[in-house]
């Protein structure tokens, strides 16, 4: 039995994917879950994105994509559609990385995602570097991390102090705020909803800890 799982994070430039080509063209940020792969090559998107008629426009016009539909929700865009473009995602996935999920920005791609062991890593990262260039970001074994001691003393989870920490750097807090949930979940690579229960989870913890 392997007693290991990492988290993993890292950064993906070159592809030329449609999210990758979209971004790259509009300046537009993309949240994309794992796509899902159909037994005749076809894949399966969906992703959200602050962006609306301009990226929709690109990928409307992206002969790649088809049956694209788009819906709005407080401020935030959601988009399917089906790709007949392979993506370096299903390389990573067959070399046995778990996608959690991918973050589009600028052409480039930040996925995060979980491994069995660092042989696993490893090959992971062979797949992705024989495809496109790869940047490893960050790393640690699932149930620890740098800040253990920071979630020890307050009881916060790492996704919460994640989401704290990131929503601090970018000026959540600030008044006027400089950024909105949006903006903080796009650079967390996750909805904006679950940046919210996280962030309500964690300043529940936190105030209840140090009153």
């Amino acid at each position: 039995m392997i007693g290991e799982c990492l988290f993993v994070e890292f950064d993906l430039d070159g592809d030329d994917c449609p999210l990758a080509d979209a971004t790259r063209a509009t300046g537009a940020t993309v949240d994309a879950r794992p796509p899902q792969l159909r037994a005749d090559g076809n894949a399966l998107l969906q992703f959200s994105s602050s962006n609306g008629d301009a990226l929709a426009a690109a990928l409307d016009t992206d002969d790649r994509v088809r049956y694209l539909h788009l819906a709005r929700d407080d401020g935030r865009y959601t988009y399917r559609c089906l790709s007949k473009h392979p993506c370096v995602v299903h390389e990573l996935s067959n070399a046995g990385l778990l996608v959690d999920g991918l973050h589009y920005r600028d052409g480039s791609a930040r996925v995060t995602g979980a491994v069995v062991g660092r042989d696993v890593l490893h090959e992971v990262l062979s797949a992705a570097g024989d495809a496109v260039g790869v940047t490893l970001e960050r790393t640690y074994p699932i149930g620890e991390r740098d800040d253990a001691a920071v979630a020890e003393r307050w009881g916060v989870t790492p996704a919460q102090a994640d989401a704290l920490r990131t929503a601090h750097e970018l000026g959540y807090f600030a008044v006027p705020r400089d950024a909105d949930a949006a903006d903080v979940a796009a650079a967390l690579g996750v909805s904006k909803s679950a940046f919210l229960e996280r962030l309500r989870r964690g300043l529940d913890r936190l105030l209840g800890g140090a009153l």
